[in-house]
């Protein structure tokens, strides 16, 4: 069985809000028993007493119900609770002015106690249930048709009941303080909730045009790197069919160039799909406490990526992509720290965030300390690093979730070029544009 924290935390932000908002109502109706319903007894008999505080508790419960129903109204889960608010009006009604008769009336001459109960109980009662009706009405003119009819009505009722002439405007003005208050505060309360609703949304909405736009870019890359290969093997392989019919023996020198552009395009596509491109690490660094502060995420950076050299800032830039990436999905961050350390034989980035995944319980990490289950991003991440010898870690302490990777400032002489021929990832030496050559037009080379 979990954890109350760990129940509370599984929760996203806006979840949380929900919770909070509605148990704020049932607070208030709990406040109703207690303000009300508890005053009754040593200002009547026994018997009176609990009858009032009885009644007052079911109303309570009314309003808690309705509250909650009208919640979920507000919320779009289910149809708005029209029966369940009727209901609670003909409540707030009987339980006023029953409860009011019983405190003390025409009917049972009342002391000064009894005076002050029946006029708690029609004020309290009435200012309850209107604020909880207001509340599934969501219209604000209609919210202010309620608590001026509730404020009217109540006034009204007092003379019947009793109360001195003067008491029925000062009852109607108190109803209508109290019972524009709650209205007030349910409504505002309502309006926060959505605007939470509607701001996670607008997270996930750019989370996807995101991931959009890496695809996007992805597409765009592919394209420039198949495109003029695949373009050049379609033409030689139709001058190689030409030269072939007639005989020249030019048609297998064709067909073995475009084996080698062949090769070549699959070099350079596994290039596209491993993220070959040199990630700068001050501009993910930027981009990263940009995203994290729009997303409404603490984010402090210290420390600079000038002056390492361009490997090991495309290594750690894709680190900080990732790590900002799994901030936003997983977990429920609030505040993340990005250091980067740098000394003489060695580069220290480390990210750190509040929001531990609801899986990262303690278990075998990717070092063999407590961590979260492996998952494809971090093994991404490691085989980038091993190409610099670099080391990544990851593992969650003490409500804090870390992520450290170290790269050394002199990597090893086998991982200054990854082929032969291939200039090291991130050297000074500019890159090749393509290795393929010129285009012949078929039907030209292809004449005798």
């Amino acid at each position: 069985m979990g954890r109350p924290s760990g129940w509370w935390r599984g929760k996203s932000t806006p979840a949380k809000v929900e919770t909070y908002t509605r148990w704020s109502f049932h607070f208030f109706a709990l406040l109703e028993a207690i303000s009300i319903g508890l005053p009754v007894f040593g200002n009547m008999p026994a018997a009176r007493s609990w009858a009032v505080f009885l009644l007052v508790c079911g109303h309570s419960v009314c309003c808690a119900v309705a509250a909650s129903r009208a919640l979920d109204w507000t919320r779009g889960t289910r149809e708005q609770p029209r029966g369940t608010l009727l209901a609670l009006a003909a409540s707030t009604c009987v339980t006023a002015v029953v409860g009011a008769v019983l405190s003390g009336t025409p009917w049972h001459p009342a002391s000064d106690g009894e005076f002050l109960v029946a006029s708690s109980l029609l004020v309290g009662v009435t200012a309850f249930g209107t604020g909880t009706v207001a509340l599934g009405t969501r219209d604000r003119r209609r919210m202010t048709y309620v608590v001026l009819g509730a404020a009217a009505g109540a006034g009204a009722l007092s003379l019947p009941l009793g109360f001195p002439g003067p008491a029925a405007p000062v009852t109607a003005l108190l109803v209508l303080l109290t019972a524009g208050f709650l209205t007030f505060t349910a409504a505002f309360s309502v309006w926060l909730l959505n605007a939470v609703y509607e701001l996670d949304a607008a997270r996930e909405t750019r989370a996807r045009l995101a991931v959009a736009e890496e695809r996007l870019r992805f597409g765009r890359d592919l394209h420039d790197v198949m495109g003029r290969n695949l373009a050049v093997i379609a033409l030689k392989s139709e001058l190689a069919v030409q030269l072939a019919r007639r005989g020249r023996s030019e048609a297998m020198d064709q067909m073995t160039e475009v084996q080698r552009i062949a090769r070549e395009s699959q070099r350079e596509v596994r290039e596209v799909v491993r993220g070959y491109r040199d990630a700068d690490l001050a501009n993910e660094l930027a981009g990263s406490q940009g995203v994290l502060t729009a997303a409404g995420i603490d984010c402090a950076i210290t420390g600079t990526a000038a002056e390492l050299p361009a490997q090991v800032q495309s290594a750690l830039g894709w680190v900080v992509r990732e790590a900002t990436t799994n901030v936003l999905r997983h977990g429920n961050a609030r505040k993340c720290a990005l250091s980067l350390r740098v000394t003489r034989e060695l580069v220290t980035l480390t990210v750190e965030n509040d929001g531990v995944p609801r899986e990262a319980g303690p278990g075998p990490g990717p070092d063999g300390g407590s961590g979260p289950r492996r998952g494809s991003g971090l093994v991404g991440l490691r085989e980038r690093l091993e190409e610099v010898d670099g080391v990544l870690r990851a593992g969650a302490s003490g409500g804090v979730f870390r992520l450290t990777a170290e790269v050394p400032l002199r990597p090893s002489p086998d991982t200054r070029a990854d082929t032969p021929g291939k200039p090291a990832r991130g050297s000074d030496e500019a890159p090749r544009e393509s290795s393929v050559p010129p285009v012949p037009h078929p039907m030209r080379e292809a004449t005798p």
